[in-house]
C-alpha cells in the first residue's frame, strides 16, 4: 500500500492543513461585541458600592452594598429612591482601602424564612465576621438586632480580606477569605490547610444541629481530616475578592488578585490548590516551584493591563444574546472590561469589551441574569449593546427555581474563632488593591491567556510535519525525473 503522502498532491495537503488549523485554533475576538456603559440608576449615587445582588424571591428588587456598612434596597418600579435595608456601619471597621462590609447573600429560602448573611471587617481585635441576620416582622427590612455570628477569622493585616459570599446551586454557602494580607503571604497561609485564610469555604447553614452555627458538609474535600480545616473547598488563593456561579453550568468562577506580576481567572474545583504563594498565576513566585502541582488559571494578564482583577459573572441574561456564556471580568485600576468564552478546557474567544473611566470594585447580577458594573464614582452601570440595540434597565424577575440541598451528612461545628490569632509582624509595603492608582502603562491589547490550547499546538505540529514530508517527497521525485 502506498504511503498517504504519495496519494495527496501538495496543494491538497495545504488545503487539508488549512481546514484542520481553522477547526482547532481559538477564535480570538471573533464574535464578542464592543460595548458601552450606561448609568442604570441615574438619580442615585452610592458611597463606595462594592456589591449588587438580589434576594431570589421573585420581587425583582436589587440590593447595593456600601463599603462603610449600609445596604440599600432598590425597587425597579421606583428607581429614583432606595430603602435602607440594613445599617451596621457602627460595627464595621474601615481601616485602609479594603476593610468594610464586603459580602451579602440571601438564604435560598429567604422568601419564607427572611434570613440573609453578611461578611464584614471588625476591629479590636482585627477580624473578618460572617453573620446571619433576619428581616423585621413588619416592613421586611433587615433587623440589626438579629445578628448571629457564625465565623470569626482573625486578620493579621488590613488587606486581603476576601469578602464574597454566595449560595451555590447545591444550597451550601461559599465564602472567600484572603491570605491575611501584607505582601508575599509571609506566613504562607495560602498553602496551609490548617487555617481558613487563603481559601474558599463551603459550609452548611441550613441544617446545623445542637446549637452549632453551621455544619461541615460530608462531601467537602478535607472533611474529617485531622490536619486540615473541613470547611475548606479550595485553597492556594491570594485574595479571591469576587467569585460567582454560572447559573447554567454551576461552575464556580473567581478572579484572584495577584502580587506584582499577574492577575488571574480561575474555575474553582473541589479540593483545588491554586498555587499561592508558590505560584502567581502561571509563574513561579517562589524558587523551584512545581507548576504541575497546582491548578492552572483559565486566563491571566500582566501589569500593562491593570493591577487588581475584579471577578464577574458568566452572562446568562436575555438583553444581549451575543454575550450569553461569556465570562465578564475587569481590572479595578485600569477600568478595562474583558469577556471570554471557555469550553471546559480552553479559552476559545476573548476580547476587551469596554473601558470605564472609573475604578471597578465589583460586578452585580439581578434575578433575571442581567449583569451590572459598579463604580467607585458612586454609579451602577449596565451594558449598552451595538448601535440600535435596546439599552439596559433593571430586568423583571423570573420565578425563582428551588435550590436542591446536598444529600451528604454534615458535621455540626461548635461556635469558635476560625483561626488562632497570629503574632503581629511589621507591615511591609504591599501591592495596593483599593484607592487611587496610577494608570498602568501600555497600549490596549489583549491580556495573556492561559487557555489550555495544547491540542491545537499538537495538531499544528502534525500538519507542519505532513507539509514538510510532502515537500521532501516532491523534491525526491523531481531528482529522480532528472536522473532518468
Amino acid at each position: 500500500m502506498r504511503p498517504l503522502l504519495r496519494l495527496l498532491p501538495i496543494p491538497a495537503l495545504l488545503i487539508v492543513g488549512a481546514f484542520v488549523l481553522a477547526a482547532v485554533a481559538p477564535s480570538f475576538n471573533a464574535a464578542l461585541p464592543a460595548l458601552e456603559l450606561e448609568r442604570v440608576f441615574p438619580a442615585l449615587t452610592f458611597e463606595r458600592p462594592v456589591l449588587l445582588t438580589h434576594a431570589g424571591d421573585g420581587s425583582g428588587q436589587v440590593y447595593v452594598v456600601e463599603q462603610h456598612g449600609v445596604i440599600h434596597r432598590i425597587d425597579p418600579s421606583a428607581p429614583e429612591g432606595t430603602d435602607v435595608f440594613l445599617d451596621i456601619s457602627e460595627r464595621v471597621s474601615r481601616q485602609g482601602n479594603e476593610e468594610g462590609l464586603l459580602g451579602l447573600a440571601f438564604d435560598p429560602g429567604f422568601a419564607e424564612n427572611g434570613r440573609f448573611y453578611v461578611y464584614y471587617s471588625a476591629a479590636s481585635p482585627r477580624r473578618s465576621v460572617l453573620s446571619r441576620f433576619e428581616v423585621e416582622t413588619n416592613g421586611g427590612l433587615g433587623d440589626p438586632g438579629s445578628e448571629s455570628v457564625l465565623i470569626e477569622v482573625p486578620q493579621p493585616y488590613r488587606n486581603h480580606n476576601g469578602g464574597m459570599i454566595e449560595f451555590g446551586p447545591d444550597g451550601m454557602l461559599y465564602v472567600a477569605l484572603g491570605d491575611g494580607g501584607s505582601a508575599g503571604d509571609p506566613r504562607r497561609h495560602g498553602q496551609d490547610l490548617g487555617t481558613l485564610l487563603g481559601t474558599i469555604l463551603r459550609i452548611d447553614v441550613t441544617q446545623p444541629e445542637g446549637g452549632a452555627p453551621y455544619a461541615i458538609p460530608g462531601d467537602n474535600p478535607f472533611a474529617g481530616r485531622g490536619d486540615a480545616r473541613g470547611e475548606i473547598w479550595a485553597y492556594g488563593l491570594r485574595n479571591a475578592w469576587r467569585f460567582s456561579f454560572d447559573r447554567q453550568t454551576g461552575d464556580l468562577w473567581t478572579g484572584d488578585v495577584g502580587q506584582n506580576a499577574l492577575e488571574e481567572v480561575d474555575v474553582v474545583r473541589r479540593g483545588g490548590n491554586y498555587g499561592w504563594n508558590e505560584m502567581e498565576g502561571s509563574r513561579c513566585f517562589r524558587p523551584a516551584c512545581d507548576p504541575d502541582a497546582f491548578e492552572a488559571p483559565v486566563a491571566e494578564y500582566g501589569r500593562d493591563m491593570g493591577c487588581s482583577i475584579t471577578g464577574g459573572y458568566v452572562y446568562r441574561g436575555q438583553r444581549l444574546p451575543e454575550l450569553r456564556g461569556v465570562y465578564l471580568y475587569a481590572d479595578f485600576c485600569s477600568g478595562r472590561i474583558w469577556g471570554l468564552r471557555w469550553d471546559g478546557e480552553r479559552v476559545t474567544e476573548q476580547a476587551q469589551l469596554a473601558r470605564a473611566e472609573f475604578q471597578i470594585p465589583s460586578f452585580g447580577e439581578d434575578e433575571a441574569g442581567e449583569v451590572y458594573v459598579l463604580g467607585f464614582d458612586g454609579g451602577v452601570y449596565g451594558f449598552a449593546g451595538p448601535p440600535g440595540q435596546a439599552t439596559q434597565q433593571p430586568a423583571p424577575a423570573r420565578t425563582p427555581t428551588p435550590v436542591p440541598l446536598a444529600t451528604p451528612a454534615s458535621t455540626p461545628v461548635p461556635a469558635a474563632p476560625g483561626t488562632a490569632a497570629p503574632t503581629p509582624l511589621p507591615t511591609p509595603t504591599s501591592t495596593p488593591v483599593g484607592g487611587p492608582t496610577p494608570e498602568p502603562a501600555g497600549g490596549a491589547h489583549m491580556p495573556s491567556m492561559s487557555s489550555g490550547g495544547g491540542v491545537g499546538v499538537i495538531v499544528v505540529v502534525v500538519v507542519l510535519a505532513l507539509l514538510v514530508g510532502a515537500l521532501v517527497y516532491a523534491g525526491r521525485r523531481s531528482r529522480r525525473r532528472r536522473k532518468r
